[in-house]
């Protein structure tokens, strides 16, 4: 109460450049915003600027919410646009274990009611705070900054610090900010900021405009403070994630219930039994809380980590030697670790914090790093990357983190920025739209046929001929059904990081070689949606008109043991016919992880002498035999 009796004389008015509308409109508008909140509220600009690139990237998403509620610059958050009505792995028809040895799973359960967290109500706080409505903050820009500097500036006070103007003392109201309960996410999300700081930053937003933040590379933060915060401390113990993140052991249960089911993973012993070989991004298409329950029960299913979008807190449930059910396909399920990140894959105008982004990328730097995983789009994965394993699955895999995940600006905090690696007689494209000026039609964000908002994409649409008005093609892995334009639906798109085998080319126009056709792609000079690329591919041995096309790289029958029930080696409806050529990402044994049973005594990994092609064939990867192809440089 006196910290904020004391910070009532500086919220009297609001700042002059809330209240002006032309503030936004000049290319100097949003800088001007940062220097007249912090004059106002009496933060450092500096300070103010770090914290909103972190939250937004100064990105204003033209008033939508992010994927948790959050406007504007500052991500000030208001709940009521962060509530999800099914949880992510009950919403279709597949099964996430995704074995055929064992019966389906399709939990019916809906998210729990939870209380809503403060970390998703800063935007009322801050409306009583400056006096300014709502609506203001959610949409004018100028005034979510102004949002935010009295946040920052009221949880100065509430910490006894004074208003100063060195940045360094500012450490404790930034890990307050936050929005974390915690010490080590609070310091973590602190830390971040004020390397922010250091660096420096400098870019053009998604409205146009230019803003800076000068480097101060000496600067020492007064990290005493987060001991006077209040905070609780985690339960880090046996957590495997980098020092560089907070992460928190919150375990998936592995129970029996009813007549000899159990969940909701499989003890296993990776990397010494199997490798792992994939990362699987996913969204958890739910709200933090009642995700985070939902991980907690027996007879639902699981994932490895979670993470959170406000803070880039990281929770770990299952250890990496155990397989989690998560990505529908068993095999990749038994070489994978699955993330899933807060958010909501068909939000209009969803969008994911800095924070986050940040966070997940250390974590998968730390796992590939570890396990000795590739960082390319062949190894990590998102979850609509995942192969159907048998054709009647094929059309019930799941389609998140989708089209507005940013994959560019991931695999350049990942430190693997995607580049052009030869000209034009490197006969491989890399996907690479310009994320913010890509923004594709997509339909059904809300109601069935109806246009989503505009937004950024990762994604780039595929015609049959280089032409717009040209049918868009088809997957025939989807029973014969046309094409459409739907936030899920994949038939007809490539995303950013995937390579692909040039089929042609034709002014702006690109073709590729994709789910056994030749598809085209806009692709023009001034603004290009791909770069040229150099390295394996594979085609079907001479003499073979087509050949077939795998979800699962499984062990042929004579691998298996006495006991172990020798799986379908079945091919999906694709194929890949002569002459067409796809890119290789890793060539493995046929192995299967037999775990169907709660006692672990007969779990073992069976593997064959035959070998398989991982190729990214169409949005999603697949598999072919080695047998069945020749594999070739991509000139």
């Amino acid at each position: 109460m006196a910290g904020t009796t004391l910070l009532l004389p500086l919220l009297g008015a609001a700042p002059s450049a809330a209240g002006d509308s032309s503030a936004g409109d000049s290319s100097a508008g949003l800088q001007r915003a940062f220097a007249s909140a912090a004059a106002e509220y009496h933060v450092p600009q500096s300070v103010l600027l770090a914290v909103s690139y972190l939250q937004s990237r100064w990105d204003t998403h033209a008033g939508a919410p992010s994927v948790t509620g959050g406007y504007g610059p500052m991500h000030l958050t208001d709940a009521r646009t962060a509530i999800a009505s099914a949880p992510h792995h009950s919403e279709g028809t597949e099964d996430a274990r995704g074995d055929s040895a064992r019966a389906a799973l399709h939990p019916d359960v809906q998210l729990p009611e939870t209380e809503i967290p403060a970390r998703l109500e800063t935007l009322p706080k801050a409306a009583g705070l400056t006096g300014l409505s709502a609506e203001e903050l959610r949409t004018d820009p100028a005034a979510n900054v102004a949002g935010g500097a009295a946040l920052l500036a009221a949880a100065q006070q509430d910490l006894g610090e004074p208003l100063s103007t060195d940045p360094a003392d500012w450490y404790g109201a930034v890990a307050r900010f936050s929005g974390a309960d915690d010490t080590a996410t609070a310091a973590s999300y602190a830390n971040d900021v004020f390397e922010v700081l250091r660096t420096g930053e400098e870019r053009t937003t998604d409205a146009g405009q230019q803003v800076a933040l000068a480097a101060r590379p000496d600067l020492a933060p007064d990290t005493g403070q987060l001991a006077r915060t209040g905070l609780r401390t985690l339960n880090q113990n046996g957590t495997e994630c980098p020092r560089t993140v907070s992460c928190e052991w919150i375990p998936a249960p592995y129970e029996e219930f009813g007549d000899g089911d159990y969940g909701n993973h499989d003890l296993g012993d990776r990397p010494a039994a199997q490798s792992i070989k994939y990362i699987v991004i996913h969204d958890t298409e739910g709200a933090w809380e009642g995700v985070l329950r939902l991980v907690q029960d027996p007879t639902y299913v699981s994932w490895n980590y979670s993470l959170r979008s406000t803070d880039g807190h990281i929770a770990q449930h299952v250890k990496a030697k155990d397989v989690a059910w998560h990505a529908g396909n068993w095999y990749v399920n038994a070489k994978s670790v699955g993330l899933e990140h807060e958010g909501f894959l068909a939000n209009p105008d969803a969008w994911y914090t800095e924070a986050m982004y940040r966070s997940s990328a250390r974590l998968v730097r730390y796992l590939a790093a570890k396990y000795g995983i590739p960082l390319d789009r062949q190894h990590i994965l998102g979850h609509d990357n995942v192969p159907g394993p048998t054709t009647s699955t094929v059309a019930g895999m799941h389609t998140d983190p989708g089209p507005y995940w940013d994959w560019r600006h991931y695999f350049e905090l990942l430190g693997h920025p995607f580049k052009a690696t030869a000209g034009k007689r490197g006969g491989l494209v890399t996907i690479r739209p310009d994320y913010a000026t890509n923004q594709p039609t997509y339909t059904g964000c809300v109601t069935k046929g109806v246009p989503c908002a505009s937004h950024g994409s990762s994604e780039v649409r595929l015609y049959s001929a280089p032409d717009e008005t040209s049918p868009l093609i088809t997957d025939i892995g989807l029973g014969g059904r046309a094409p459409t334009t739907d936030v899920n639906d994949l038939s007809s798109r490539v995303s950013t990081g995937q390579q692909y085998a040039v089929a042609g080319r034709d002014g702006d126009w690109t073709a590729i070689w994709y789910l056994g056709q030749k598809a085209w792609f806009h692709n023009p000079r001034s603004n290009p949606t791909a770069v040229n690329a150099t390295g394996l591919v594979v085609t079907p041995k001479e003499g073979r008109t087509s050949i077939p096309v795998y979800g699962r790289a499984y062990p042929e029958a004579s691998a298996y043991p006495t006991g172990v029930p020798a799986q379908t080696v079945s091919p999906l409806p694709y194929t890949l016919p002569e002459g067409q050529r796809y890119v290789v990402g890793d060539k493995v044994p046929g192995e299967y992880y037999y775990a169907v049973t709660f006692a672990t005594d007969s779990h073992q990994v069976v593997r064959g002498k035959e070998l398989y092609y991982e190729i990214q064939y169409g949005h999603r990867v697949e598999f072919v035999r080695a047998a069945d192809v020749d594999v070739l440089p991509s000139r």
